[in-house]
């Protein structure tokens, strides 16, 4: 039988942080993972240079049942911690923009930090491992795995939610968590297209699909973001979509200003006076590429010069521009989403030591638990912390 001081299962982002931190602290460290690769959504992240974090990263930018839960864990290990780790391995980065930063080469660089830090402590990492049982005993916790028996004093939960199950992400934590009487949190998708099935807004979309609109206004139950959106095939992504998923709930209206910058019945008036003779297809152009225009005012208004435009009318065009309101069909699930919402209930969770309050010596980080980020470096931030905050007291 195998034994060590702490097992953790799941070798992500939360798993490799805790791993590293708990070793250098001389304790005995075992990670055991079902994949063949560790840290596979590391590596597929920020599109293939993984956002590690974000220069603002604040416990109002975490979404949970408990929104107090995350302060300690990022109060104790913050971005700026992590930044110091990236620039002890030399790994070049920038600021892409607000506050996220992303790797200059590739992704592998930050999972290859993290690795070398296992290494450097000691901690042992097992891959191609799968768990098959876990009891509770006098002494911790007696596991059967593809290794045989392994038991240990610290058992620590690191599984990740449900989100992209072509890198292996599966309900095991959830399932731990059931067992030993945690209540999970309701889980959906988050940071997630949206898909459109309505037809004149379907065509719409599937006629602009790949064209990008910056920094419109996306807006719904109280939140807004400013950020690009995509038109897609399905419906509608692009980081403001993403972001203003994580806080639509199913027959909810989404708001999209797609000129936020702009005081459109100021601007409308001005080329109305100025310039009475364009069309209303060429001044959008000028906002909009040529396509968009000509679509929006085909889908929405009637095409003539400015100056035939009574007010009414130009009201109505500066309202639907600024103010587009749309019900999604859906999202597109687990499949594409970066995150899952929901989870493992942090009320039953110490947040100083990210203990169960149930079960002595079982600990959850990362995904698995109620909290998520907002799209930006900050679910990053949340596995750093809560893997380091663990790691101090397993």
């Amino acid at each position: 039988m195998l034994q060590t001081d702490v097992l953790i299962i799941g070798a992500g982002a939360a798993g490799l942080m805790c791993a590293a931190t708990a070793a250098a602290r001389g304790r005995r460290v075992l990670v055991l993972d079902h994949a063949n690769k560790a840290g596979k959504k590391i590596l597929m992240s920020g599109g293939g240079r993984c956002n590690f974090t974000n220069l603002y990263c604040e416990p109002s930018n975490f979404l949970s049942g408990n929104p107090h839960f995350c302060k300690s864990a990022l109060a104790r290990f913050t971005q700026w911690d992590f930044i110091g780790l990236v620039a002890k391995h030399g790994v070049p980065y920038h600021e892409k923009k607000l506050g996220q930063l992303f790797c200059d080469n590739k992704s592998s660089d930050i999972l290859e930090l993290l690795l070398a830090e296992c290494a450097e402590a000691g901690a042992q990492l097992r891959l191609d491992t799968a768990v098959h049982s876990i009891e509770k005993t006098a002494g911790g916790f007696l596991l059967q795995s593809d290794l045989g028996e392994v038991a240990c004093q610290s058992l620590v939960i690191a599984t990740g939610g449900l989100s992209i199950p072509t890198l292996g992400a599966t309900g095991f934590g959830y399932q731990v968590a059931r067992q030993f009487g945690h209540e999970l949190l309701p889980t959906r998708a988050g940071l997630v297209p949206f898909t459109i099935t309505e037809p004149q807004l379907k065509t719409l979309c599937t006629e602009l699909s790949g064209t990008s609109v910056e920094d419109c206004r996306v807006s719904c139950n109280g939140q807004s973001f400013v950020e690009n959106i995509l038109f897609t095939h399905r419906g509608l992504s692009g980081p403001a979509i993403l972001q203003i998923s994580s806080y639509w709930q199913p027959g909810d209206t989404v708001h999209i200003d797609l000129l936020p910058h702009i005081d459109l019945p100021e601007w409308l008036a001005t080329q109305q006076r100025e310039r009475g003779n364009s069309e209303l297809k060429t001044l959008l152009a000028e906002l909009f590429t040529k396509k968009m225009a000509t679509l929006l005012v085909d889908s929405w208004f009637s095409n003539k010069p400015l100056k035939q435009y009574t007010p009414g009318e130009l009201k109505t065009i500066a309202e639907r521009l600024s103010d587009w309101q749309l019900v999604p069909a859906g999202t597109e699930g687990y499949r594409t989403a970066e995150v899952t919402l929901g989870g493992v209930n942090t009320d039953e969770v110490s947040s100083k030591t990210l203990e169960s309050l149930k079960v002595p010596g079982l600990y959850f980080i990362g995904e698995v638990l109620d909290v998520t980020g907002h799209l930006g470096g900050f679910n990053f931030q949340w596995a750093w912390a809560s893997g380091y905050a663990a790691a101090q007291y397993v």
